[in-house]
């Protein structure tokens, strides 16, 4: 069964830096691509960054205030947040189509639970 964990958010003050984990099962994360979104309340959800099979990373938010990552060994996919904005608070969702490449949305066929991430002084 593909399940996906996201975890790591809280309180962040702004300019501060948070690092997401995605856990995923039931697959290897760097046999597909698996991309980040995110809801913040009365907005539509907001594609965040995808990295593909072949390691290839797509943005798509401007500024390059994020980065995605992911460590075989653990089966896990990172999303590092720098430079933090009130406008960052959201819920942050990992998910992937079990796709090998990423696509604009990324795959949201699977996605686990979200963490939240609040940006506040």
């Amino acid at each position: 069964e593909v399940q996906l964990q996201a975890s790591g958010g809280g309180l962040a003050q702004p300019g501060g830096s948070l690092r997401l984990s995605c856990t995923a099962s039931g697959f290897t994360v760097s046999d597909y691509a698996i991309g980040w979104f995110r809801l913040a309340p009365g907005k539509e959800h907001e594609s965040v960054s995808c990295i593909n099979r072949y390691g290839e990373k797509r943005n798509y938010l401007l500024g390059g205030r994020f980065t995605i990552s992911r460590d075989g060994a653990k089966n896990t996919n990172y999303l590092q947040m720098n430079s933090l904005k009130s406008d960052d608070t959201a819920t942050y969702y990992c998910a992937t189509n079990l796709d090998y490449t990423c696509a604009s949305p990324p795959g949201m066929r699977y996605r686990g639970e979200g963490t939240q991430v609040t940006v506040s002084s």
